[in-house]
């Protein structure tokens, strides 16, 4: 299946030794549609019905389909379901596949080491009797981490967006340190058989959008005998998943969250080419903070989603604390330490250092000695993200750090400059700092600083 041409072959012989009637000119409307990723209600326009009547037809279609492409097919997954049956049918069919070996070190130092196990021409991928049968992985740039990720629920969730709803953009944000690198290398351990291309890049030295467009093209086009002139290009032909590290580092200091930098508001529009085009790959990107463009975009019903890697359960932060069960005790205290430390991996790691240290491991007498939450090392991680932040930003975490209660909405300081306009653009972009927490408290949602950077603002900056 070369061509949605072969795909509409592919489908009419199975609905007619299903039925033994061909595919009727709505069916392969339909199909053809869905096949460009557009919505149910655009086939509709279209077709010039309704769109209740669009769905149930397009049902039937799904339903005949399922035998052949398994029970969970719908609508979001149609491409990818007969583009994966396809990859699988030629690779057993065919008696010499290229073998790559992908050396995979489960415990986060995940270091891409591609071997073939024969010899192969420039042009070997895009032959289409090679088209998609073994990845090339480039992850060079991805960090060289020395632990597991313990946000095993989130990996679920980011396969059934890749592999099952087709989505184009996804945005993971959170404290430095949570663990999001992390949890996209174990992603990528576990689905890379799914895909063409992997490459990841790091934006840590923030460089501009057409450079690295052009390195991203060429580890597109080492594998190409006439290498595609876009990015998208590439995106649409073959199932590609690209990483972008550090996205922050395109973003402006001293800015709302979000913010690009002079010069790099090409990325925004870039990142929304992704999101809006048809295609068949997927963008990540691992950030400090939540673009604000995002935010936009998921109203549009895009397909796109935001994962805002937060705190680890009890049960995965304990595994944390367990790792080093030689040199910690008093285990009936580790949930409480856990609570300080709000569950993150790397500020529970410095501080099981430091019970280590001065302690003997007794995490009893470090808790029955502390007044107030210790940073000691964590002041200089929190420093980093303090130094972000916009005048009015820090303003408003002053404020908050004052507050004994979480503050409702509302609510914004007395006696400040501070116009409600001013004060939701600040809470607004705390919370894509992930600087604020929001509960649910008596039917309505309130607000409060992370306990953790509170400590820091309070002992910092009085």
């Amino acid at each position: 299946m070369n061509s949605f041409e072969d795909v509409l072959n592919w489908a009419d012989n199975l609905i007619f030794n299903q039925t033994g009637k061909n595919l009727s000119e709505v069916q392969k409307k339909i199909l053809e549609s869905t096949w460009q990723g557009k919505k149910y209600w655009q086939i509709a326009e279209e077709l010039h019905c309704s769109e209740s009547d669009v769905k149930k037809k397009a049902a039937k279609l799904w339903k005949k389909f399922r035998k052949d492409l398994g029970e969970d097919l719908n609508k979001s997954n149609f491409r990818y379901k007969v583009e994966k049956k396809y990859r699988v049918s030629q690779v057993s069919s065919s008696g010499d596949c290229l073998l790559q070996e992908i050396d995979i070190n489960i415990c986060g130092q995940f270091i891409q080491n591609i071997k073939d196990t024969q010899a192969r021409s420039p042009s070997s991928l895009d032959t289409p009797q090679n088209k998609n049968k073994s990845p090339i992985i480039n992850l060079k740039d991805a960090p060289k981490l020395t632990c597991n990720s313990h946000h095993t629920s989130e990996i679920s969730t980011l396969k059934q967006w890749i592999l099952e709803s087709n989505i184009h953009l996804i945005t993971i944000y959170g404290l430095s340190g949570i663990g999001k690198s992390a949890l996209i290398l174990k992603l990528v351990e576990e689905i890379n058989t799914e895909f063409d291309y992997i490459i990841w890049k790091t934006l840590d030295d923030a460089p501009q959008l057409s450079t690295l467009k052009t390195e991203l093209k060429k580890c597109f086009s080492k594998s190409q005998t006439t290498p595609l002139s876009t990015i998208i290009d590439n995106f649409n032909t073959y199932r590609c998943l690209v990483i972008l590290d550090d996205v922050e580092n395109i973003f402006q200091s001293g800015e709302l969250a979000g913010n690009y930098l002079p010069g790099y508001k090409n990325y925004s529009r870039f990142f929304e080419q992704i999101a809006t085009s048809s295609h068949q790959s997927c963008l990540i990107l691992i950030s400090w903070e939540k673009p604000r463009e995002i935010a936009i975009l998921e109203t549009e019903n895009h397909p796109i989603k935001t994962l805002h890697l937060k705190r680890l359960e009890k049960a995965e932060a304990t595994k944390i604390l367990a790792a080093k069960v030689k040199e910690l005790t008093d285990e009936e205290n580790w949930s409480e330490l856990i609570s300080i430390y709000q569950g993150h991996p790397t500020w529970l790691n410095i501080i099981a250092a430091t019970i280590k240290e001065f302690y003997n491991g007794r995490v009893s007498q470090f808790l029955a000695e502390q007044n107030e939450i210790y940073l000691g090392d964590l002041e200089l991680i929190l420093e980093s993200h303090f130094e972000r932040l916009s005048p009015l930003e820090k303003k408003v975490t002053y404020w908050l750090a004052t507050q004994n209660e979480s503050v409702n909405i509302c609510q914004r300081p007395v006696n400040s400059e501070l116009s409600k306009s001013d004060f939701l653009d600040a809470m607004k972009s705390l919370c894509r700092r992930s600087l604020i927490e929001k509960k649910e408290l008596e039917n309505q949602s309130v607000f409060y600083l992370n306990p953790v950077f509170k400590q820091y603002i309070i002992t910092q900056h009085k």
